[in-house]
């Protein structure tokens, strides 16, 4: 937030894509989860101004569609990066070192687990399972795979996509 001594100017967020989503729905409480999965992916995440005009749009209250929004874990209320990194910790890469992978993950980008670096380029979320046991640890960066890893192979796969 700027404070009032400050000269920035904050960059208005263009709704033309929603408004244009939304001329696809029927104004109907039943068309709310379609209509925010679709915003998010044009947007990337669903921006309060986004909300608004969905609750306007619907007649329902920005309480009720934020209430939507926040409840299911599929959506993001702040911007993620251009590259999510999901690092398992199931118990097959738990018991292989997965927690010094994301360790070594939040050193490398200066984040927490669930942050976004701030050029918007890597997001780092932990998930319960990947499914790919066999290559523990193991992360995924978008939809490819990295397995059997050490936190000296964590700076290698940055750089695979831009770090």
């Amino acid at each position: 937030m700027c404070s009032q001594q400050c000269d920035c100017v904050e960059e208005e967020l263009d709704l033309t894509l929603v408004k244009e989503i939304l001329e696809g729905y029927e104004k109907k409480q039943k068309n709310l989860i379609p209509i925010l999965q679709e915003t998010q992916a044009e947007y990337g995440y669903l921006p309060q101004e986004v909300l608004k005009e969905v609750a306007d749009y619907l007649g329902i209250s920005f309480s009720q569609v934020y209430g939507v929004a926040t409840f299911y874990s599929q959506f993001y209320l702040e911007p993620r990066g251009e590259y999510i990194i999901r690092v398992c910790m199931g118990t097959a890469c738990h018991v292989r070192g997965a927690a010094k992978i994301l360790d070594e993950l939040e050193g490398e980008l200066g984040i927490e687990d669930g942050g976004t670096t701030d050029d918007l380029l890597f997001t780092i979320e932990s998930v319960a399972c990947i499914g790919a046991c066999g290559l523990a640890p193991v992360i995924m960066v978008n939809d490819d795979t990295h397995g059997r890893l050490t936190p000296e192979d964590v700076p290698e796969i940055l750089a695979q996509y831009g770090e």
